[in-house]
This record gives structure tokens, sequence and C-alpha cells, in this order.
């Protein structure tokens, strides 16, 4: 028997749903205008106009909040990593890809800015930290460790725990340009590629099969 298509959703749960991304939107430039805390509940319901119930109907904690405005700016990009890993790709092809495409995200001007956010926020609100670690190194590192176990197994990488070479390949991805743009420094096209280039060949050296 087949199965039968999934019915579209109906207007009360698309009004639902609009009324949603109209408060992640106001959450999302009012946390990134004025920090973590200096974001209120009550500001952002006042700017959304209705009651203060509505909002806490949606999203019952600030935390839940910012978590929900942290999924929506890293899953695209978990959706173009889950589509870069795709077979039959030579690995160091691959490994090259991953870094320009993870060193344009995190050099982007809003993820330099959830950066010093997280950076300015996180020794008074420690749970801005842990939110920020679950929505978006986390999950990237997940989705690399993925890829780099299939590779390991295939005999084009030695064997390591996939974990730790996803750290290590992120953390040499993040040691230059980033850097420099987080402390307000400029950085050009041709620089980044160089650095995702050189994090590249440095990551294929050290895990050469052996």
């Amino acid at each position: 028997m087949e199965r039968e298509l999934e019915k579209p959703p109906g207007r009360r749960e698309a009004r639902k749903q609009d009324r949603r991304d109209a408060i992640i939107a106001v959450a999302k430039r009012t946390f990134f205008e004025n920090g973590y805390s200096g974001t209120s509940m009550s500001a952002i319901s006042a700017e959304l106009g209705g009651s203060k119930g509505t909002l806490w109907s949606y999203f019952p904690s600030k935390e839940e909040l910012f978590s929900a405005v942290l999924e929506t700016v890293t899953s695209e990009y978990r959706r173009q990593l889950a589509d870069l890993f795709r077979p039959g790709v030579d690995v160091r092809t691959m490994i090259l890809e991953f870094c320009r495409s993870f060193i344009a995200k995190i050099t982007s001007p809003e993820a330099v800015r959830l950066h010093r956010l997280v950076a300015a926020e996180v020794n008074r609100f420690p749970e801005v930290g842990e939110i920020f670690y679950r929505r978006a190194p986390q999950p990237t590192q997940e989705l690399l460790a993925g890829f780099l176990a299939r590779e390991m197994e295939a005999g084009t990488l030695r064997h390591e725990d996939p974990r730790r070479a996803a750290r290590a390949l992120t953390s040499l991805c993040m040691g230059g340009t980033h850097q420099r743009m987080l402390m307000g420094q400029e950085t050009t096209a041709e620089e980044r590629d160089q650095e995702a280039r050189l994090a590249a060949d440095i990551f294929m050296r050290a895990f050469a099969p052996d």
C-alpha cells in the first residue's frame, strides 16, 4: 500500500509557524544588537505586540528562545555540509572543500557577531556557551566526524578517533583569519582561500594512511 502524501499544514498551523518565525526574527536582531544580557523577553514581547503570555507559550524561557535563534542561524549550514559529504569524491578534495566552506561560514559577518556575543557573555551566563556549543560546533563536528570515520574505514585516512580528528580540522580552520576578524581586522578572499589550503594540507599530512 502506497504511503499517503503528507498533507500541507492547515491555516492554524501555518499561522503558528509564521508567528514563531516572527518571534525568532525579532529575537535574533535583538540578541545580536544588545547581547544576551541586554535582551529581555518583555522587550521582545513589546516589539511583537500582543501579550507576554503569547511569547511564553512559544518559548518558555530566554534560553530556549536563544537556542531557537541559533538553530535558525546554523541549520542551513548543516544542510550544506550533508550535501557536501557526498560519496565518490577524492578525500583530499573533500577536505579542502570543507575547509573553504567552514572558513567562509565562521568569517561571515553574522558568525563573527555571534562569536563575539558568546565570548562577551559566557562568563556571566554559562548557559550561553552551552547552548552555542550544542547548536553550532558540536553538530558540525559530528557531521565531519561521520565523514572522516567513513574515510578511515576505506583506508584513505589513518585510523584515529574521528571526533578528535574533526576537532583538529576545525581548529586548524579557526586559527588565522577567523581570529583576526574577531579582533576587528579585515581579511581578503585570497587570504581565506590560502588558509583553507594550508589547513587541508596540514590535516592530510597528519592523517595520511600509515
